[in-house]
């Protein structure tokens, strides 16, 4: 693989919110050889002058859905697999455009997709897949309309839905089974709905999820292959419940209290905030198709997300960046830092897409730094974003390089 050595950057350090000026970066191997504050001597294959330009750490997305081809998650159930797998591919693409070199997928794709990014196949960020969420008849992965009967949601029991990104089971041992299902088949790590959502069209926001025993087995099979439990909830009380019962990560969050933000400290648990979903759903979910069911809902959630923020924070909380964001609103996916540093500042939210996300993928020696050893995963960004969060906006037009594994995925720097 090339070595590259990048010379005269700003690096920036996430972990301590600071810029180091003329610093220089040795790649090789795919990882990070040296960072030095002194010219280093080198045979690299290529060296790239940065001077004026800040180097950091590939950005990290807890929250998103590869699969998630268009708002209309029911309707999108039934399109044909190939087709929701090709439309994956360009959602993937501009992921990594935008700097995000590592994504850990809510519900949808599965190794099939890591597969395709591994092997070149396919062009885009680090995948951490979640398979299919769980969720209970009737929950938020539920996507079935209401009528005097349910039908399955497959033609047959040795078919897959590519576009559906949940399945429904209900039961100790049926969840107990699916959740090894979703492992065998490749799983990073499980997720199941804990109260109702926006999206599915019969459970109100405030429902409950699972039952206790019903968790504790999919929290038990989750550990048992040394992994963890995201939760989507949205209530405090739904929160709650789970964290209790050892679910390690809360998506969402919006309707947290004080007391229960409390609880999630002091279990270490932490929440991946999606504000930016609500902003796209209210202002074009409907142009795009959501169905009027959820189009009703967004408000329950949107106006507290905010507010959520300084909760988390006064709590002691860690909060990974999440944007959730669902068809053509995935081009919004960068806007979620705009929205943290409202109410966080720059270096927090740039934390949490950071530092924190490294964490919950315990990957703090490997990804969300610029240190010897860790992965070369970094982009090179027009500006400081510590000054100014717009420069990590938008569809990369700010970040001319983005480099995952050692290798430049997109490189627009003059040579």
């Amino acid at each position: 693989m090339q070595s590259i050595l990048f010379k005269n950057a700003s690096v920036l350090d996430p972990h301590t919110a600071t810029v180091h000026e003329d610093h220089h970066v040795l790649v090789e191997n795919g990882l990070i050889k040296e960072v030095s504050d002194t010219p280093l001597s080198s045979a690299a294959s290529r060296v790239i002058d940065l001077a004026g330009k800040t180097l950091m750490p590939g950005l990290i997305d807890l929250h998103v859905h590869v699969i998630a081809v268009q708002l209309n998650l029911a309707q999108q159930m039934h399109m044909p697999n190939v087709l929701v797998t090709l439309r994956s591919v360009p959602i993937m693409r501009a992921m990594l455009r935008r700097g995000f070199t590592t994504v850990r997928d809510a519900g949808g794709a599965g190794l099939p997709h890591k597969e395709a990014v591994e092997s070149g196949l396919a062009t885009g960020p680090r995948l951490f897949v979640a398979g299919r969420a769980l969720s209970q008849t009737g929950g938020h992965g539920d996507m079935r309309a209401r009528s005097d009967y349910i039908a399955a949601s497959a033609p047959c029991g040795c078919c897959a839905r590519v576009g559906a990104l949940a399945r429904v089971a209900d039961g100790v041992d049926e969840v107990r089974k699916a959740a090894r299902e979703e492992l065998q088949m490749g799983a990073d790590h499980l997720k199941i709905m804990a109260s109702g959502g926006v999206a599915s069209p019969t459970d109100p926001v405030g429902a409950y999820g699972y039952s206790e025993d019903e968790v504790r087995a999919i929290v038990e099979e989750a550990r048992a292959r040394q992994t963890y439990v995201m939760a989507h909830a949205y209530t405090a009380d739904a929160i709650a419940r789970v964290v209790r019962w050892g679910v390690r990560t809360i998506e969402h969050g919006n309707l947290i209290d004080a007391p229960t933000a409390r609880l999630m400290a002091e279990s270490g648990a932490f929440v991946v905030p999606t504000l930016i979903t609500y902003e796209a759903l209210a202002n074009e979910g409907a142009q795009y198709g959501l169905a009027p069911e959820s189009v009703a809902k967004i408000a329950d959630v949107r106006e507290a997300g905010l507010k959520s923020l300084e909760i988390y924070r006064d709590a002691g909380v860690e909060m990974g960046f999440g944007s959730d964001l669902l068809g053509p609103s995935q081009r919004l996916q960068s806007d979620e830092f705009r929205l943290r540093a409202e109410v966080l500042g720059a270096a927090a939210a740039i934390r949490s897409a950071t530092v924190t996300g490294a964490q919950v993928l315990g990957l703090s020696d490997r990804a969300g730094r610029i240190a010897s050893g860790a992965w070369a995963d970094m982009i090179v960004v027009d500006g400081n974003p510590l000054d100014d969060i717009n420069c990590l906006l938008g569809q990369g037009e700010h970040i001319p390089l983005v480099m995952k594994g050692g290798r430049i995925e997109f490189d627009e720097l003059p040579h």
